[in-house]
C-alpha cells in the first residue's frame, strides 16, 4: 500500500543534502506490508469510482491523503452542523460550520507545519522524466514496478475519449499530449496492440503523426531518438556567449534576461541539443519510431517538419521573424556542431546548470529544468555525482492519488498554501479550535523563510536577492517569488498578532525587514511586480517564443496578483512597523496602486494569470485597493469590479469561472453549477471592496452556498481545475477547496454577521 511521507530523507539517501531537515519535502513510499485489508479495499474502491466517474470528474479529490489520515479525522472534536442550511445563516451557525472546517483541515497537516496536496494537472511532465530516465539507462532503479502501474493508471484515466490526451487533464486532446504520453505508456510496458494504445495512435496519425508535435515534444522524442535533430529548429547554447551588458543592444536578447522558468528551461534543453544527446537504441524506441508516424520513418522531410504544429496545440503562433532566425540559425548549425565555439558554449552552459543544481539542493526551479538538467549531468558524466545526486530528488516532484501517480508543475505548494491557510483560520478568530494548528503553521513558515543568498556573485548567474524573502515551496527549492514572499511575511505578520504562548514567539524584526527589502526590489518601472525578478527587457521579446502552446513566456511581466499582493504585505507591515523605511514603502504604494488601476479592464475585472481567473485576479485587484484605505462606495474602479463580480453570480447563490477564461481571455461560466474556490474568491473580493455595507444578499447567498456544499467530514469537494500558468495549461490546487471557503465565511461571519471591522486575535 502507498503511504505519504513528510519531511522524509530517502532512507537516508547520501547524496541528499537539506537546509532544513527536509522540512515541506513529500513523497509517497510502497509499502508492500502497509494497510489493513479494510484499507487496501478502500483504495481498490476509490480508484473504481474515479475511473467510472473520469469522464465528468477529471479532477482527483486526493482521497488517498485524506485515507491516510483517516483515523485522524474519525476523532476530530468538530462536524459542521447536519441537516439542510437555514435561509439564514446566524453567526452561531457560521462559527459551527467553520469549527467543522477548521477541525478537518488540521487533520491533514503535517508534523513540520505544512499542508500538503496535490499540485498536478499539466499531461507534459511525467513523459519527460520518463523519457530521461530511460534515455540514462535508470527507468528501473527510479520507477518500481509499483510506480509503473500507477503511472500507467494515470494515463488511461486522463484518456481522451478520442483517444488522445490533453496539455493538462481538463483539456482537450494535442498532439504535445498524445505523443508524449503514447511513448511514456509504451516505455512503461504498455503494449502497441492494446487497444487505448492504438486509440492514441489513431489520434496522431489521422492528423499527420508526431512530426506535428510542438517544438517541446520534438526535443523529448529526439533526446529518445525517434524524432530527427534536423526537425528541430535549433536550440543555440552559443546564446549563453552573447554579452549580457545592455549597453551592447544585443544584452536585451542574452537569456539572462529571459523569465527565469524559461531560461532554466532553455539552458539545459541547448546543452541537450548542442550535444545531440540521444538515447541509446534499443528494440523498444526502433518499434516507437515507426509507431509515431503515418509514413515511413525514412520518408520524412526534417526540414520541413522544423515548423509544423498541430492546429490542437497552436496557442502561440510563430511570428515570420521568428521563422526567419530558425532558418539563419538552422544553416549555421553545420559550422556550429564540433567547433571550439560549441565547446565553450556547452562548458558554459554547464556551468549555469551546476549552479543551479547546488543553489536548490538538486530540487530546481521546476519539473521540466530539474529533468532536463538531470539528464544534461548525466551526458557529461554518467558516472558523476551530480547525476547521481539527481535521482533522490525525483521523488520530490511524483504525487499519488485515486486517479494515479502523476509529476508535479513544482516540488508541491506547500509554503503558498500554509501562509494563506494562516491567514484564512486566523481570520475565523477561533483561537480554541485553531491555537495548536496555527502554533505548527508558524513552525512551517519560520522553517521555510530563505535566510541567506544563493551562492555568490549573484550577477555572473542573473539572479536575483533572496534573503528574507519567501519561496513557493520548500527552503531546500530556494527559489523566493513576490507573492509567495508577499503572503509568507503576511502569515508571520498574522502570527505575530497572536499570544506567543499559543503559537509561538514571532519571526525577528531584522528577518521580517529583510523580507520587505526583497519586496521593494520586485517593483517594476511600470510600477507593479512581476514574479521571481524584475522585468529585465522588452515585452516585444515574445516575438522570439518558440513553445507554440505556451504564451508569455520569454521575459517576467508585472501582474495584478503579484503587485496585489506585495501591497497587502507593505501595508499590514507599515501597521505594526510604521517608521521602517516609510517613505520608500509610501513611494512604492503609490506606484503600484496606479499601475493596479491602469490594468483594469474597462468591464471592472482584472485578468487572472495565476488563477482561474477574472474571479481570482478580482480578489486580488479590490483587496490591494482596499488595502490602500478605498472602498466601493468611494471609489470608481472598486465599483466597477463588484459590478462586474455581482453580475457573474449564479443562481444556486455562488460562483463558477471555467478554465476556458484564462485561454480565451474572456470570462467563461462554468457548466453544472458554482464552484466553492471560485465563490469563495469572489465574496473575498466584495467584501474587502465594502460591498457588503451596499448590498449584503450576494454575499448571504454566497456563504449559503459554501456552507451547503460542505461535506459531513468538514471537507469540501474537488470540483474543477482552479490554477494556471503560462496562459493555456491549468494545474491543481488541492487545497484551495479548504482555505478559501474558510476565509470566506470566516470573514463573512466577522464583517457582515458580526460586524467586527478587525480580526479578534485573542
Amino acid at each position: 500500500m502507498w503511504k505519504f511521507v513528510s519531511a522524509g530523507n530517502s532512507g537516508g539517501h547520501p547524496l541528499l543534502r537539506s537546509l532544513n531537515n527536509n522540512k515541506g519535502r513529500q513523497t509517497w513510499e510502497y509499502d508492500p506490508n502497509g494497510g489493513t485489508l479494510e484499507q487496501r479495499a478502500e483504495v481498490e474502491r476509490l480508484r473504481a469510482a474515479f475511473t467510472a466517474n473520469k469522464d465528468t470528474q477529471h479532477h482527483s479529490g486526493d482521497e488517498l491523503l485524506r485515507l491516510q489520515c483517516a483515523d485522524r479525522i474519525k476523532a476530530k472534536q468538530y462536524a459542521p452542523p447536519s441537516g439542510p442550511v437555514p435561509d439564514k445563516l446566524s453567526a452561531e451557525g457560521v462559527e459551527a460550520h467553520l469549527k467543522g472546517a477548521i477541525s478537518f483541515y488540521e487533520c491533514l497537516q503535517q508534523e513540520d507545519g505544512h499542508f500538503p496536496g496535490d499540485y498536478g494537472g499539466p499531461m507534459f511532465l511525467l513523459p519527460g522524466l520518463i523519457i530521461a530516465l530511460y534515455t540514462c539507462g535508470v527507468l528501473d532503479q527510479v520507477f518500481t514496478p509499483h510506480h509503473k502501474k500507477e503511472a500507467l493508471r494515470y494515463l488511461t484515466n486522463h484518456q481522451n475519449e478520442d483517444g488522445g490526451f490533453g496539455l493538462h487533464i481538463e483539456g482537450g486532446s494535442t498532439m504535445f499530449g498524445t505523443g508524449l504520453n503514447y511513448v511514456m505508456a509504451r516505455l512503461l510496458g504498455a503494449g502497441a496492440e492494446e487497444e487505448w494504445i492504438k486509440k492514441a495512435r489513431e489520434w496522431m496519425h489521422a492528423r499527420g503523426g508526431a512530426t506535428y508535435i510542438t517544438s517541446w515534444g520534438k526535443f523529448w522524442l529526439a533526446v529518445l531518438g525517434v524524432y530527427s535533430w534536423d526537425g528541430m529548429n535549433p536550440l543555440t547554447p552559443e546564446m549563453w556567449l552573447l554579452p549580457h551588458k545592455a549597453w551592447t543592444g544585443i544584452g536585451w536578447l542574452h537569456p539572462g534576461r529571459f523569465w527565469c522558468h524559461c531560461r532554466m528551461v532553455y539552458l539545459p534543453m541547448s546543452y541537450v541539443y548542442g550535444k545531440r544527446g540521444t538515447c541509446t537504441e534499443t528494440p523498444l524506441t526502433a518499434a516507437i519510431r515507426q509507431e509515431l508516424y503515418p509514413m515511413p520513418y525514412g520518408k520524412i522531410d526534417w526540414n520541413a517538419a522544423r515548423n509544423l504544429c498541430a492546429k490542437e496545440d497552436l496557442y502561440y503562433p510563430h511570428p515570420l521573424v521568428q521563422d526567419v532566425l530558425w532558418w539563419a540559425l538552422y544553416q549555421a548549425e553545420g559550422v556550429l556542431q564540433g567547433s571550439w565555439l560549441r565547446k565553450k558554449a556547452l562548458a558554459e552552459c554547464m556551468k549555469h546548470i551546476h549552479y543551479e543544481d547546488e543553489n536548490t539542493r538538486y530540487v530546481d526551479i521546476g519539473p521540466v529544468n530539474k529533468v532536463i538538467n538531470m539528464l544534461a549531468c548525466w551526458l557529461e558524466d554518467p558516472k558523476g555525482q551530480a547525476f547521481q545526486k539527481h535521482l533522490p530528488r525525483v521523488y520530490d516532484y511524483l504525487w499519488l492519488a485515486e486517479d494515479g501517480l502523476k509529476m508535479q508543475g513544482y516540488n508541491g505548494s506547500q509554503l503558498w498554501d500554509t501562509s494563506f491557510a494562516v491567514q484564512a483560520i486566523a481570520e475565523a478568530g477561533l483561537m480554541d479550535v485553531s491555537a495548536r494548528c496555527l502554533a505548527k503553521a508558524h513552525e512551517y513558515v519560520e522553517q521555510s523563510q530563505v535566510i541567506e543568498e544563493a551562492q555568490a556573485p549573484l550577477s555572473e548567474y542573473y539572479r536575483h536577492i533572496s534573503k528574507g524573502a519567501w519561496p513557493f515551496s520548500s527552503r531546500d527549492h530556494g527559489w523566493p517569488i513576490s507573492d509567495c514572499s508577499s503572503e509568507g511575511l503576511k502569515a508571520a505578520l498574522t502570527l505575530a498578532q497572536l499570544p506567543a504562548s499559543k503559537v509561538g514567539a514571532a519571526i525577528p524584526a531584522e528577518r521580517i525587514y529583510d523580507c520587505v527589502n526583497v519586496i521593494l526590489s520586485y517593483q517594476n518601472s511600470d510600477g507593479g511586480m512581476a514574479t521571481y525578478e524584475n522585468t529585465r527587457s522588452f515585452h516585444w521579446l515574445e516575438i522570439l517564443n518558440p513553445a507554440e502552446t505556451f504564451g508569455d513566456i520569454i521575459v517576467d511581466y508585472s501582474y495584478v496578483e503579484c503587485t496585489s499582493a506585495c501591497i497587502t504585505a507593505l501595508c499590514a507591515f507599515k501597521k505594526q512597523y510604521p517608521d521602517h523605511r516609510s517613505s520608500e514603502i509610501a513611494a512604492s504604494l503609490q506606484r503600484a496602486e496606479a499601475f493596479i488601476r491602469s490594468i483594469q479592464r474597462k468591464d471592472g475585472s482584472w485578468y487572472g494569470s495565476w488563477g482561474v481567473c477574472f474571479t481570482y485576479a478580482c480578489w486580488f485587484g479590490a483587496t490591494g485597493l482596499a488595502a490602500l484605505g478605498h472602498s466601493c462606495q468611494s471609489d470608481e474602479a472598486l465599483r466597477r469590479c463588484c459590478t462586474f463580480l455581482a453580475d457573474k453570480q449564479q443562481a444556486d447563490g455562488g460562483w463558477g469561472e471555467s478554465y476556458l477564461s484564462c485561454q480565451d481571455k474572456v470570462y467563461s461560466q462554468l457548466e453544472g453549477g458554482s464552484h466553492v474556490v471560485n465563490t469563495a474568491w469572489a465574496m473575498l473580493a466584495l467584501m474587502g471592496a465594502g460591498y457588503h455595507r451596499v448590498d449584503p444578499a450576494p454575499l448571504h447567498a454566497g456563504a449559503r452556498f459554501l456552507a451547503s456544499a460542505q461535506l459531513p467530514s468538514g471537507d469540501w469537494p474537488q470540483q474543477h481545475i482552479s490554477g494556471v500558468f503560462n496562459r493555456n495549461c491549468m494545474i491543481t490546487y488541492a487545497n484551495y477547496r479548504n482555505i478559501f471557503p474558510i476565509w470566506a465565511l470566516g470573514h463573512y461571519r466577522r464583517l457582515v454577521l458580526l460586524g467586527e471591522p478587525e480580526i479578534t486575535l485573542a
